[in-house]
């Protein structure tokens, strides 16, 4: 497994770039997970504060020590830390700008989940509509940005799990798209009274013009 990209560092966390493919926390059937490479690549170990699927590339934290770890994951908690997700989408919402509000089923409990979204690109390809949409989250429940775009009917493009799987097939063969298009894209956290804010580029490669910029500057 390559070095995973450390994006920022302090005494108590590490915001890293986990690659897309690598799981968060080891299992059966996982070779290379991140709570166990990154210590080997750090020579010390992390604490876990939040999670990413294991398709979903992005910016993640990880704490120093188990007093780090306790503080952070009541700060993500307490929603002092705001993350942002881009995803491309099959489909388009009808307004450019919005929310997705419907519970979702999280380790076998029904709990209400809010995400916010705003439509920045949309293609035309072949008779699919895709769409770049920049999301942010209002709660944080397993698998909420996925199953919210899947019950809204703008699935992602390569989810096979919660989205289209016959629509992710056809524009496989059409753009190449192989993977889950889901990235952790923003991380707004406080550090020092004040918020620091990390971006990554969105790395998605669709390989068509963009058919239209959204105007968003009327909502």
């Amino acid at each position: 497994m390559n070095p995973v990209p450390i994006i920022y560092e302090n005494s108590e966390i590490i915001i890293i770039n986990k690659p897309q493919g690598v799981a968060v926390q080891g299992g059966q059937n996982i070779a290379h997970p991140l709570d166990r490479e990154l210590p080997q690549q750090l020579g010390y170990p992390v604490y876990l504060v939040h999670r990413l699927d294991q398709e979903t590339q992005g910016l993640l934290v990880v704490a120093k020590t188990p007093q780090a770890a306790n503080k952070w994951t009541h700060l993500i908690g307490e929603k002092a830390v705001t993350k942002e997700y881009d995803a491309v989408c099959i489909g388009v919402p009808s307004n450019p700008k919005g929310q997705f509000k419907s519970s979702i089923n999280d380790r076998g409990i029904e709990k209400s989940a809010l995400t916010f979204y705003e439509v920045k690109k949309t293609w035309d390809i072949d008779s699919y509509r895709l769409s770049l949409i920049h999301l942010t989250l209002g709660t944080g429940r397993m698998h909420q940005i996925r199953i919210h775009l899947a019950k809204a009917g703008f699935p992602i493009a390569g989810d096979d799990k919660h989205g289209d799987f016959k629509a992710n097939k056809a524009i496989k063969k059409l753009t190449g798209i192989k993977r889950l298009q889901l990235i952790s894209s923003r991380l707004t956290i406080p550090v020092d009274g004040q918020n620091l804010t990390f971006e990554l580029e969105i790395p998605f490669k669709v390989e068509l013009k963009p058919q239209s910029e959204v105007n968003t500057s009327s909502c």
